[in-house]
This record gives C-alpha cells, structure tokens and sequence, in this order.
C-alpha cells in the first residue's frame, strides 16, 4: 500500500510548534515545524492535536460520501457519474481520493494516539478523553473501510510500519477480523471517554461511542449468512442505554438539525458523531465544500456553487409519496417534514435560506432575475428535485449564524455522521428481529412522530428499512444500509436496486415556469414532451457491486491486496498499552 495512504498526516502527529486560542473547537497548531519536544506539554495542546481529526483528515471523503452513500444507493442522480451505473473502476477519481481520506484519518489518529500517551504533561482525565476521540474516529475510519472495499489491512500502529519498513507489505485481514478490530477499539474508547463532555461542544464522548458500537454490532450480525441473535441483543442494548442515559433528545425540529446555528454545534443535541469544519486560518481541507456540489448556480454569493444538474433521485420521491410533476398546491398539504428538508421542489420556500431577502423562493430564485442573481435562470434539476441537505444557504446566513464570514467554498456547517434518530432506527430494528415488537413499533413512531408522519400501526423490517430510508436521505448513509443487507439477503437488495427508477425526467422546466408566470394557478402537464425517462435500462446489478476496488496505485504498490486475506487473532495480535 501506497506509503502516504498508511501514514498519511503522521508528520502531523508528531506535533508542530505554535499554538492557538482554545475559544474555537476547531483551533489547532500551525504546522511550521514539526517538533515533538514543544508539544502536547498541556491540556490544552493535548486538545488540539486531536481537533484536527474533526476534519481535515475526512476533507477528501466529502464527495466519495456522497456519491457512494447516495448516489450508489439509488437516493440521488448525478448525470453520467459511474456511481450510478455500478461500473465504477480502480482510476476513480472519487475512488482514490476516499481511500487516501480514510487512511489519512487512521494515520493522523495513529500518530495522535503514540504521542499522547508518551506525553507527560496533560492531566490524566485530558489525555483519556484525547485517546477516546482519537481512537472512536480511527474505528470509524474502518467501519467505512470495511463496508466499502470488504476486506482491508489493518494498520494498527505507523511507527511500527515506518521501523520495519513494511508499509508496502501488509496482507488484508478478512471481514470478520475487521469487525472485531473495530469493536475491539470502540470498546476501549469507551473506557476511555467521559460520560459527558461539559463545556465541550461537539466532541464524541462515551455515548458517541457505545451509539457507533450498536451500529457495527448491527451491520456484523448478517455478517455469516444469517443474523446472528447475540450480536442483534448487544445491538439493542447498547443503543437503549444511549436513548436513555446519554440525555440526549431528538431536535424538535427536523430541518433544525442540519442548520447552522450554536445549537447545531451543542453536545446534548441530536449529532453523536460530526465532521466539524472551519472557515478560521490559512489550511484548505478545514472547511465544508458540499454546498459547491449540491447547490443550484448563484445559491451564494461566492460564485462557488454548481450542483444543480444533479439532485434526489425520482426513487426517492416515490419513497416520499410526491411526484416532480405534482401540482405543488396539492403537494404542500403532504404531512412528512422530511422531504422538504431532504429535497427542493417546485413551489418550495425556505424561511432558514436567505433570511436577508425574506426566505429562498425556489421558482423565485430560477425565474425572477432581480431577485436569484446569478441562477441559471431554468429548472437543472434532472429529476424534478434540488438538493437541501448541506447546504447553509448565502453568506448573510452565516454571519447571523455563527457572527464569521463563510468564504468562496468554505463554510462551517458540521457534516452529521451518526444521529440519535439513527441510533432510534438501530434499537427498533435490533429489538424486532429479537422478537420485541412492541419496542421497535414503539421507537419507529418516535421518529415519524418528530417528521410529522402518520405513526405505524404495525412494523416490519420493510417498514423500519424504508423509514431509514426517509430519515437519513442525503446523509450518504443509504448505500452502507444496502451493503449491510447483502451480507444475508444479498438477492433482495439486488432485486430492490435494479427496481429503482434511477433516470431522469425530460422538459419540467416549462411546466414549472408556466406554473409561477401564472401567479402559482395555471399547472398544465403536456406528457408528450413532460415524461419520465424509461427507456434507459437499469444498472447491472451483481454480489460483486457491494465492494468497490482498491485504487490501482494503491494494488501497485501493494500486490498483497489482490490476494487472500489472512485470519488474524485481533485481540492476540493487537492492543492499547494504557
């Protein structure tokens, strides 16, 4: 394996000189020098060399998560992308970034572990807590890792690498072991971690942990073929103890949970895990750049945005219930709050977008000039939709946001990884494959309840399924959901991502325009020329799909990864000295 993909961001780690105010979560030290003798001497220092795992580290993985997450997923277009067809090769440029991203993640959080725990200045509770994060993210890393590309390497320390100059020369380790790796360094996360981060903001505690653990223990437990029942029980057990003991809530309000605003940053929030990005100092890959690829032309001022030929997929508005060709008179009466914060559609408006010009009119912005200066001026969207989710929305948003400037593709909106409403989704599908119907009906209707759904009567697996499907959309989490399915059900989820209607509609732009020249009366469907594309055939769709192919100068550099992996004893072979 390519030496900077394992030990990417080492030199980081190793500590730099300088430092900067603690005020911000996301201050961190320059990287003028490196110099592990004038670093980590205090708690402070200790905190900001793991801040830097927040983000930077993830910055390559931004796209790949979505185009993977949610385009692989069937959740969203994106014109000729290969993520949508499944003929994505080992030269993808979204490919290789996301490799380098989450192995750089592994190494700067390798990096960070080894120094930490030889630093003697730090109070012990500090350093815990430091190796907690530190460790919590590295696991997360994997669990990305595994569900992505199947069997990897695992790159327990660099410097040990580095030493014996095998960092070319690692075997994959099987899927089984992978798992056992990443439950392995949760479970010492959690004896690491505090309870409850006061005064923290934003930074994984014990909770944020034993909430990623029940989710992995859910993905392993179709691991074998079959659903293993033991494994399912940790599941839910462990994320009951988060419903109950992490004093956590669901946000009132669902759209409030992808906003900016203090709240959003507030560890008793919904978030358990987040990137968490800055626009503050000199470093690109600080930053949240997705509103540049899933915004309309002009969204912001910057002239930074150009997403608007991509958008949620015509499947995922049949999973809603709406149609891009509904009158949008009718369809504003629909009760699940969730897909207007999912996706934008004719006839929306957005209080929390451009609040200095009253709200985001969508029609508005596209057909009026005075008003949506710089927008294409036609509706891009292939499918009839625009996508919502990570997007802040102008630069006078984000002053009265957060009281700092956003800049040309650089914002601080957090990128939510793991939320308590997932964790809601994880218990009600571990309690009913368990047998506790009434659990997960119960926790199920929790989360419809907060959408302003109509609450289930009864729930399947199909039901529950479908509602993470409505919950997390956007959030690049869907496809992960379809890899853990085939692991025991592998014919279904081919069968259900070849049904999708994956293609794009022809000629909604007339109608729309029409439709607010009339003054939001007139809707008139011509479906001679307003049509759904049904004549593109759906994607081939085989067992292989479900793992991507490690990046070709990633194989050349190591040839061990086109060969077999071997089985490691992970708790014999690997372990935390402190």
């Amino acid at each position: 394996m390519k030496l900077n993909r394992i030990i990417g961001g080492l030199l980081f780690g190793l500590t730099v000189l300088g430092m900067s105010s603690c005020k911000d979560f996301l201050n961190r030290p320059s990287e003028d020098t490196y110099n592990t003798s004038n670093f980590y001497l205090n708690d402070e220092q200790c905190i900001q060399g793991v801040n830097y795992l927040y983000n930077s580290p993830w910055y390559d993985f931004q796209r790949a998560f979505i185009k993977i997450g949610e385009v692989m997923s069937g959740n969203m277009y994106w014109g000729s992308c290969p993520y949508l067809t499944f003929t994505t090769n080992a030269t993808d440029v979204d490919l290789v970034n996301m490799s380098y991203s989450l192995w750089a993640v592994n190494g700067h959080a390798n990096a960070v572990i080894v120094n930490i725990t030889a630093a003697e200045g730090p109070s012990k509770a500090i350093k815990e807590q430091c190796l907690g994060e530190a460790i919590t993210l590295k696991a997360l890393a994997y669990f990305f890792m595994v569900r992505t590309f199947g069997e990897v390497p695992i790159v327990h320390s660099n410097s040990e690498l580095l030493a014996t100059n095998d960092y070319n020369n690692i075997y994959k380790a099987t899927k089984k072991n992978v798992y056992e790796y990443i439950i392995m360094n949760l479970e010492k996360a959690m004896e690491l971690l505090p309870k409850k981060t006061s005064g923290w903001n934003g930074r994984i505690d014990y909770y944020a942990a034993e909430a990623l653990l029940s989710k992995v223990y859910l993905t392993m437990a179709g691991l074998e073929g079959t659903l293993d029942q033991e494994l399912l029980k940790k599941s839910a057990e462990l994320a009951k103890d988060v419903i109950d003991n992490s004093g956590r809530s669901l946000t009132p309000e669902y759209s409030d949970i992808f906003r900016l605003s203090p709240a959003t940053y507030n560890q008793t929030g919904e978030h358990l895990i987040s990137w968490m990005w800055t626009v503050d100092g000199i470093q690109w890959t600080r930053q949240n750049t997705l509103q540049s690829d899933l915004g309309m032309d002009g969204f912001d001022e910057f002239g930074d945005v150009w997403g608007q030929w991509g958008g949620p997929s015509v499947d995922l508005m049949d999973a809603f219930g709406v149609s891009p060709v509904d009158n949008p008179s009718v369809r504003a009466t629909e009760k699940d709050k969730r897909r207007k914060a999912t996706m934008m559609m004719a006839g929306d408006y957005y209080p929390y977008f451009w609040q200095d010009k009253g709200g985001f009119d969508v029609l508005r912005f596209l057909y009026d000039p005075e008003y949506g200066v710089g927008s294409p001026g036609q509706f891009c969207g292939p499918c009839g939709a625009q996508n919502c989710k990570h997007l802040y929305g102008n630069n006078a948003d984000h002053v009265a946001a957060l009281g700092k400037s956003a800049d040309r593709m650089a914002y601080e909106l957090p990128t939510p990884i793991l939320r308590l409403s997932d964790v809601y989704l994880v218990y009600a599908e571990a309690s009913l494959l368990t047998g506790n119907k009434g659990e997960a009906l119960d926790y199920v209707n929790k989360v419809r309840e907060r959408a302003g759904a109509t609450p289930l009567t009864n729930v399947t697996v199909e039901h529950i399924w479908k509602e993470r499907r409505l919950e997390l959309a956007g959030e690049g989490d869907y496809w992960y959901d379809f890899v853990r399915r085939s692991y025991y059900d592998m014919d279904s989820v081919i069968n259900e991502l070849k049904a999708q209607r994956r293609n794009a509609w022809w000629n909604l732009d007339p109608v729309y325009k029409t439709w607010y020249e009339s003054g939001k009366k007139t809707w008139t469907i011509d479906e001679s020329s307003c049509s759904y594309d049904s004549s593109t055939p759906a994607p081939n769709v085989t067992p292989s799909s479900f793992t991507l192919p490690f990046p070709q100068e990633d194989v050349v550099n190591n040839p061990h990864l086109l060969e077999a992996a071997k089985e490691i004893n992970v708790r014999e072979t690997y372990s935390y000295n402190f």
